[in-house]
């Protein structure tokens, strides 16, 4: 009676979060309804309060630390635009078409998210294209390929996701095997959606707003900022590795340098400088994506944590004892509820033993829960992000952008079964 109330509750909330627009109820209201509402279910129903209160406990800090880490990104990426630190790129990009513009962007986005990781590096591309672009609708589709190409990016390296990360660390794979075995399919799946929509934007030619000119001095800080911003973000990952502690405090650390810096090149100065420190900063940055991020999680924290997703997981394995079929279902879900429980429930199940590090099912698994997300636009962190950055509507995204992701997540499965026949 408690899973079915539970999972009627997430069914509910979500089915208010797709239609936003029709019940004129924020997202994040929704989202923060459904996770309070799961939890408050499993408790009530349990005959041990103290072990679900501390499994609440544990959830959240799991949670806080993706929320500090958007928390971070976010305020680093407006300190950048805060300072016109873009337009140091964008004047490099000197696309003539929409189309040229795509592929650059989608090249990018796929590369540095392989370095940073798909989350930071949607918050950084879909900034730079607001500063590109001028139409709405030209964004939404941008952001559309951004949400795919990252999630693709960071599928195939060991920094690049947290699933990936997290195969890693518990040593279901390895890093140059992973790299070597899943870059051809993650780059022809990009490929597919980007050549569809370059497809739209034939012969509509780039109409670039005319860029301020800045003093020397607003030039030369422009550039620290976005030096320092963009060199503080691949940090992360690298301080990630060197102390093993969670991104979050890598990016948190990252944030505060960032504030130093701001406070020592405006402290002379006796114009007004609010606006370009770290505090109107915070101001600005897109709070109720971070309290429907939230939500989200929570609620998906309370199915992982009454063993909801252990049993589906379970389920698929004893329905189709097929590793692919498996790998599939399981990309697909984790564009409804998070990869990590997901993942982390498949890593519990399959034994290093039956299925020792590189083996096929692990890469595979990296690959469909690393890209599946893109399906629904909250079925990623970087799909969160972006959709509360850009305002994109739950509905626009599942009609123009979903099937696109699917292309792509199936394009992949198919050069991945190739590629592994071809080298057995």
């Amino acid at each position: 009676m408690t899973t079915a109330l539970i999972i009627f509750i997430f069914i509910t909330g979500y089915i208010a979060i797709a239609f936003e627009h029709v019940l004129k109820v924020n997202k994040a209201a929704s989202a923060l309804i459904t996770g309070v509402l799961c939890w408050t279910v499993y408790i009530l129903q349990s005959n041990d309060v103290h072990t679900v209160s501390e499994g609440l406990v544990h959830s959240f800090g799991e949670i806080a630390s993706i929320l500090f880490f958007l928390l971070g990104a976010m305020t680093i990426v407006e300190l950048i635009d805060s300072h016109n630190g873009f337009d140091v790129i964008t004047r490099k990009i000197n696309a003539k078409s929409k189309s040229k513009l795509l592929f650059i962007i989608a090249a990018i986005t796929f590369f540095l998210s392989s370095l940073l990781d798909n989350l930071t590096t949607a918050i950084v591309m879909v900034s730079l294209c607001a500063k590109l672009l001028n139409d709405k609708e030209d964004r939404l589709w941008f952001a559309g390929i951004i949400i795919i190409t990252s999630n693709l990016g960071g599928a195939w390296s060991p920094l690049g996701d947290v699933t990936t990360t997290m195969l890693w660390i518990g040593g279901q794979i390895t890093a140059l095997k992973i790299i070597t075995m899943l870059l051809l399919p993650c780059i022809l799946a990009s490929i597919i959606p980007v050549l569809i929509v370059a497809k739209k934007f034939k012969g509509e030619k780039m109409e670039y707003s005319a860029i301020a000119e800045s003093s020397a001095i607003e030039k030369k800080e422009g550039k620290i900022i976005l030096i320092s911003g963009i060199g503080f973000l691949l940090f992360v990952p690298l301080f990630k590795t060197i102390t093993h502690l969670p991104p979050f405090m890598g990016m948190l650390l990252a944030l505060g340098l960032m504030w130093v810096i701001t406070t020592f090149i405006h402290k002379n100065k006796t114009a007004d400088t609010q606006k370009f420190m770290v505090s109107s900063a915070l101001q600005k940055i897109d709070s109720p994506s971070i309290l429907f991020f939230l939500g989200i999680l929570l609620a998906v924290a309370a199915l992982q944590s009454t063993g909801i997703l252990s049993s589906l997981a379970t389920t698929l394995n004893t329905t189709f004892k097929n590793d692919y079929i498996i790998g599939t279902v399981l990309g697909l879900l984790s564009s409804v509820v998070d990869n990590v429980p997901l993942v982390a429930a498949s890593q519990g199940m399959y034994d290093l033993s039956a299925y020792p590090a590189d083996h096929h099912f692990w890469q595979f698994l990296a690959f469909t829960t690393g890209s599946g997300g893109s399906a629904i636009i909250i079925g990623s962190a970087a799909g969160v992000a972006v959709m509360g950055i850009e305002q994109i509507n739950f509905m626009w995204y599942l009609k123009k952008i979903s099937w696109l992701a699917l292309i792509a997540f199936a394009v992949g499965i198919a050069v991945f079964l190739v590629q592994n026949y071809l080298l057995q």
